[in-house]
């Protein structure tokens, strides 16, 4: 019996130390996405009323939860019974990433229209007017970065899958859980952070006393405030940016020939650009991507215009 006990502990230890090396792995892997992924969420919840900030970042990590509590099973189910689907269904996710970015830039340097002008008044003028839908705009933004993160949720899983494909089911079934739950703390822990800085800047920027600390507390304040305007326009255009080089290079990775040709074009260029060219490859390959998919919806919307939403 003593034995069998032993036997018992060191296979469990076995399996957690796999999993300890697995998941460090795959935290590796999924860094750069992780990147994206902060800045694509923060981008989405910024901009809604600063009391209402935290239960939106809130709402998101509970539907990024949702979504890693769907995308872990179906990973598992596609490793072992559809082991062919997961580039296809990447492919689709990369090009939606491309079609939103796309569509952030276009009517970001289009022209408004009538409707687009009028609300944007009562946004920027009219903030307590019982016409505007703060609830609805609110859901919306919601929605919108919950659908954004589970794209990116779905990257996340797929390179982690990949990462312990050949490993016994116990195995994957929990580096997964560890990766997807170690992402949404990690992301939206940082995002909460990202978002309440003005209000931790105007706190500091606030302190009464006399004194070296106290004036230092004051001075980092005035600093944050100052700054924190020009990190969340920041975020905002390193979001879209990220869209497109994580949609293209789903894109690229999925395309083999497209990928090996890449490969050779920065083994050419050699130095510092053989890094900087697949980057770049792949933001190229994810703004034309974005633009043929929106194309491809402005057609839809056209010859079916009831259907359009």
């Amino acid at each position: 019996m003593a034995s069998s006990l032993l036997v018992l502990i060191d296979d469990i230890a076995s399996v957690l130390d796999d999993v300890a090396l697995l998941s460090k792995v795959a935290a590796k892997k999924t860094a750069g996405v992780l990147g994206d992924d902060l800045a694509l969420n923060a981008q989405q919840v910024s901009g809604v009323k600063a009391d209402r900030e935290l239960p939106v970042v809130w709402a998101v990590a509970k539907g990024s939860f949702i979504n890693k509590a769907i995308l872990v099973p179906a990973a598992l189910a596609i490793s072992a019974f559809a082991p062919w689907a997961v580039t296809p269904l990447l492919m689709v996710g990369g090009a939606f990433l491309c079609f939103e970015g796309f569509e952030k830039v276009v009517h970001k340097f289009m022209p408004a229209t009538a409707g687009q002008a009028a609300l944007h008044e009562k946004l920027v003028t009219a903030p307590a007017s019982p016409a505007v839908d703060f609830v609805a705009l609110e859901k919306g933004k919601i929605k919108g970065a919950i659908r954004t993160d589970f794209i990116l949720s779905a990257e996340i899983i797929a390179i982690t899958l990949g990462t312990v494909q050949t490993s016994p089911f116990i195995t994957q079934l929990t580096v997964l859980s560890t990766i997807a739950i170690a992402m949404t703390v990690g992301v939206y822990g940082l995002v909460a952070g990202i978002v309440k800085l003005d209000d931790g800047g105007l706190f500091l920027s606030q302190r009464t006393g006399v004194g070296a600390w106290n004036s230092v507390q004051r001075s980092l304040g005035r600093g944050i405030l100052r700054v924190a305007p020009w990190l969340m326009k920041a975020l905002s255009v390193a979001g879209t940016i990220a869209m497109f080089l994580v949609g293209g290079g789903i894109l690229t990775h999925g395309i083999t020939a497209l990928h090996h040709w890449i490969e050779a074009l920065a083994v050419k260029a050699g130095g510092v650009m053989s890094s900087v060219v697949p980057v770049l490859m792949d933001a190229l390959v994810g703004v034309v991507a974005g633009a043929l998919v929106l194309l491809v919806v402005i057609l839809i919307k056209k010859v079916w215009p009831t259907q359009a939403c």
